[in-house]
Parts: structure tokens; C-alpha cells; sequence
């Protein structure tokens, strides 16, 4: 099976998404296979535009199966809301267009909080980050401490990551950067939730 791969060589917004989109013409298979929601993909198909952040730029072409592999760090409620949106469209009749690898790491409050307030506290120096928690994410997914998708869909194990992240995330955002803690049970409770969501879509 030959490949083709679409690799952004500045930093970011050259068009990866629209030149996807094309190649999926001819495709079986749209990967997806690092980054976070700070991508931003505008397509434009018969005149209906459709901005995707998360889900891969195929999912427009009905002939492809769109995958979101390990690599990539995934806010439940962006993929949701994007889900909404394409279902609306009548663009996924069939869930098994789009698929959600267990193993991708989750993008929790703490990491969009940490994002900005590490940011913040580097004034001039500041690197300009999109604040979508990104880095903070991928950050615990190589300290092997961070929530995966497949955790979403198991409650006892997800309540033990979330409250063991609570410990250290919350003593940094308000000890180091004096913003408030993020309150575990209501993020718990949207994470459980979010996770009956992805549910259909996850291998």
C-alpha cells in the first residue's frame, strides 16, 4: 500500500488541510497522527465551508476512513463539538469513518490553565502559545502520568488519574501562578460524560 504525507514546513497555515482534503479524493486511509486542536483546517466544498480542528481533513470524501492516531492530543469537548457539527452536515452516517486511537492522550483543564498561566508568567518572554493546552498535554503523555482516551471510557481508572493530576496541577496553578484550582468532581462527571460520547468511535 503506497502513502502520501502532508508535512507542514513553516509554522503552520500552508494549507496542509485543503491539500488533504484533495488527496482524499483518491484515498482509503486519512491520518491524523500528532498535534492538538490548535490546527485549524477551513474547507470549502460546494460552496458550504466546514472548519476542522481535530478530525482529519478526509472526512468530507465518503470513500475514506479517517483516523486519529496516538500520537495526537485530544480536548473531548473540540472532537464532540466538531462531531455535532459534521453529523448535522449528514457527513458521517457511518461511525466507522472515523476513528479514535485509545492510546491518544487527553487534553484536560489543567493543561489549558498551565498553558496560559506558564505563558503569562514569562511577560516579554513569552512564546506566544495558542493557550489550547497542547504542550502541558504532551508534556504528561512523556511523564507517562497523563489520561488516555481509553481512560474516558472507564470510569474507576479515570477518577484515579484525574485525582492523582489534581494533586500537581492544582499546587502549580495556585501556588506557583496564584490562579484558581480546577474543581475535580464537576470535571470528572463532563469527563464521563464525554467519554459515552467518543465511545462509538474509539478502537
Amino acid at each position: 500500500m503506497s502513502a502520501l504525507v502532508a508535512v507542514g514546513a513553516q509554522w503552520g497555515d500552508e494549507g496542509k488541510g485543503k491539500v488533504v482534503d484533495s488527496l482524499a479524493l483518491s484515498a482509503d486511509l486519512v491520518v491524523r497522527f500528532q498535534g492538538g486542536n490548535n490546527a485549524g483546517h477551513t474547507l470549502i466544498v460546494d460552496g458550504e465551508t466546514t472548519v476542522l480542528h481535530l478530525v482529519p481533513s478526509g472526512i468530507l470524501q465518503p470513500g475514506t476512513v479517517n483516523l486519529i492516531g496516538p500520537g495526537v492530543v485530544v480536548d473531548p469537548r473540540v472532537f464532540v463539538k466538531e462531531l455535532d457539527e459534521i453529523i448535522a452536515k449528514g457527513v458521517l452516517e457511518d461511525p466507522g469513518r472515523l476513528r479514535l486511537s485509545g492510546r491518544a492522550h487527553v487534553i484536560l483543564d489543567w493543561h489549558v490553565s498551565l498553558d496560559k498561566a506558564r505563558d503569562e508568567a514569562r511577560a516579554e518572554s513569552a512564546i506566544g502559545t495558542t493557550g489550547r493546552g497542547i504542550g502541558p498535554s504532551y508534556e504528561d503523555k512523556v511523564a507517562r502520568r497523563g489520561v488516555r482516551v481509553a481512560d474516558l471510557l472507564e470510569p474507576g481508572t479515570l477518577r484515579v488519574a484525574v485525582e492523582r493530576l489534581a494533586k500537581e496541577k492544582n499546587f502549580e496553578l495556585t501556588e506557583v501562578h496564584g490562579w484558581k484550582p480546577i474543581e475535580v468532581e464537576s470535571l470528572f462527571d463532563e469527563l464521563v460524560e464525554l467519554g459515552r460520547r467518543l465511545e462509538p468511535y474509539v478502537d
